[in-house]
């Protein structure tokens, strides 16, 4: 009899083992996500009293990269702007964050850069605080954006579902612009 009922808790051990390990992983992962968005969010933060970005947009982006979030590629190049899609789920400022685009100089080809940052999210509940950033941090915010229309102006040929999506924009000539 004894051996009979040590098999069942043996086995139940290994299981509770097996979840806690998975249980950790899972958090493991989700741990990383608020650093990463933390980094994303420095690289919007304006410097005080200036129109200069405190955090650069590389670095965030990289770490995505690192993460798997992000294409080691851009999934688009149209002008000066570099196009992510995610590639898997991860959230900006309680909603889920679908496209990084990330505008720079390297070589001067024309006019109208505006270095920066701009990130698109589908919307979960209300924009308050996309729209509270936006104010404090000089940046645009534009709600509701049509994805499907926005990406296809550059040649992505990708389907979003559908759903409410806002963009926001930390560029150069949102942080220059005249405060309303």
């Amino acid at each position: 009899m004894q051996g009979i009922t040590s098999i069942p808790q043996c086995r139940t051990r290994r299981l509770l083992g097996a979840l806690l390990l998975a249980a950790s992983c899972t958090s493991a992962l989700a741990a990383a996500d608020p650093g990463l968005e933390m980094g994303l969010i420095h690289a919007l933060h304006l410097k005080k009293g200036t129109t200069d970005r405190v955090g650069t947009s590389g670095k965030a982006i990289r770490a995505y990269m690192r993460e798997r979030y992000l294409p080691k590629h851009p999934d688009q190049r149209a002008d000066y702007t570099d196009y992510y899609l995610l590639k898997k789920p991860a959230s900006f400022m309680g909603h889920e964050l679908v496209l990084i685009e990330e505008e720079y100089i390297t070589q001067y080809i024309g006019c109208c850069a505006s270095p920066g940052v701009g990130v698109t999210v589908k919307v979960r509940g209300n924009t308050q605080k996309l729209q509270a950033f936006a104010r404090t941090q000089r940046c645009t915010l534009t709600d509701p954006v049509n994805v499907q229309h926005k990406l296809s102006e550059v040649a992505i040929k990708t389907r979003m579902p559908k759903g409410h999506y806002a963009s926001l924009s930390c560029r150069q000539r949102d942080a220059e612009r005249e405060e309303p």
